[in-house]
């Protein structure tokens, strides 16, 4: 179903306004920059800059694009912990794509399978959710 515009708040948020400035070393990736601004553009010293760390990981089906929060005080400070900011999005999407691949694992239906020894696992089923091989 679509969704239907007239009802979506798409209006803006004036006082979550951010700069963005992208730094990259054009090897490993980017560091967003987004500084603060008030509505005219202005900095806003009352919020704090925040830095985003961009990356993609290879894999068997393609690039697997990576957006982290680097907790840093500065620009110096989000390079140097870039790498295990990194690492950390990187456990988290396999760990998360891990989960994904156990769901869909646990939801297929094995003819046969179902019923009181199919599979032969008491009450039925495959040992370990995954697909029977023949």
């Amino acid at each position: 179903m679509a969704a239907d515009m007239s009802e979506m708040d798409i209006r803006m948020d004036r006082n979550g306004l951010y700069r963005e400035e992208v730094f990259t070393d054009r090897r490993v990736g980017t560091i967003q920059r987004l500084t603060p601004v008030d509505a005219d553009g202005q900095a806003d010293p009352a919020r704090a800059v925040i830095y985003v760390g961009q990356a993609q990981l290879m894999t068997r089906a393609g690039p697997l694009p990576l957006s982290f929060e680097i907790p840093a005080a500065s620009l110096s400070e989000a390079v140097d912990r870039f790498a295990d900011s990194a690492n950390a999005a990187v456990n988290e999407a396999m760990q998360r794509l891990e989960e994904i691949r156990r769901e869909a694992a646990s939801s297929i239906i094995v003819p046969g399978s179902e019923g009181a020894g199919g599979g032969g696992v008491p009450g039925g089923g495959v040992p370990g959710g995954g697909i029977q091989m023949r």
